[in-house]
C-alpha cells in the first residue's frame, strides 16, 4: 500500500478520529495523545483554528512515532495544506471542498479528507481522487442522510463528524461509516482530567466495535 491507502486504513481501524479544538498548549495535546492512547483510539487530528496546532505537529510525531496517526484540521485552502505537511501532519481534514488542496496532498501522497456535504461534492471529491470523505456537519442531517448517501455511493469511505456521541456511535457503523470524527463529545477542555479521556475513548471504541461487528 502506498502512504495513502495506509493511512486510510489506519483510520479504518481505528475507527475513530479525535479532534483536538480549542485553547489547548503543546504540552496538552501530548498529555491528550497519551490519554488517547490509553483508551485505544490512535487517530488524533488538531485543527489549524487551534493556536498551538502548527507547533503541537511535530512534538506529536516525534512523541508518538507510529503508535499514533497524527493530523490536521480545519484545513481550508492549499497554503494552510502545505504547512501542515510541513509540520509533519501524515493526514489532514477540510471543512470542505479546495482542489488545490486535493492536487497538493495527492502530489505529496497525503491522507486528504475534504469536507462535503451533497451526492454532488461527494462526487466530485472522488473524481479527484479523494476516496475517504469528511461527511459535515451531521448535526443537521443525522443517521438516514448517511444511509442516503451511501446508496448510489457505496464506494466512497464517509466520515460523518458532528453529532456523533456514545449514544450513536454504534449506529453509524452499523450504517456503514467507514470511521467517525469526535470533538468535544470526547475531548472537552483543558481541564478535562487524562483518566476521563481514557475512560470516554475507550467506551467510544467499545461502543464502535460492537456496531461494526454486532
Amino acid at each position: 500500500m502506498n502512504s495513502i491507502e495506509t493511512a486510510s486504513q489506519r483510520v479504518k481501524d481505528c475507527g475513530i478520529i479525535a479532534i483536538i479544538r480549542g485553547d489547548f498548549s503543546a504540552d496538552d495535546n501530548l498529555r491528550i495523545g497519551d490519554a488517547l492512547l490509553a483508551g485505544t483510539v490512535t487517530v488524533m487530528e488538531v485543527t489549524l483554528n487551534s493556536p498551538s496546532a502548527l507547533e503541537s505537529l511535530p512534538k506529536l510525531r516525534q512523541h508518538f512515532g507510529d503508535e499514533m496517526l497524527i493530523g490536521a484540521g480545519t484545513v481550508r485552502d492549499v497554503k494552510q495544506a502545505q504547512a501542515a505537511y510541513e509540520a509533519g501532519a501524515q493526514f489532514i481534514v477540510s471543512p470542505n471542498l479546495d482542489l488545490e488542496s486535493v492536487s497538493f496532498a495527492r502530489t505529496n501522497r497525503l491522507l486528504h479528507l475534504p469536507g462535503i456535504f451533497t451526492a454532488t461534492e461527494a462526487q466530485s471529491a472522488f473524481a479527484a481522487g479523494c476516496h475517504m470523505l469528511k461527511l459535515f456537519p451531521m448535526e443537521v442531517a443525522g443517521l438516514a442522510y448517511l444511509k442516503a448517501l451511501r446508496a448510489p455511493l457505496n464506494d466512497i469511505d464517509f466520515v460523518p463528524t458532528g453529532g456523533v456521541s456514545l449514544e450513536n456511535i454504534a449506529d453509524y457503523a452499523r450504517a456503514g461509516a467507514a470511521a467517525v470524527g469526535l470533538g468535544s463529545k470526547l475531548i472537552m477542555s483543558r481541564e478535562q482530567t487524562s483518566e476521563d479521556i481514557t475512560a470516554r475513548a475507550q467506551m467510544l471504541r467499545a461502543a464502535w466495535t460492537r456496531g461494526r461487528h454486532g
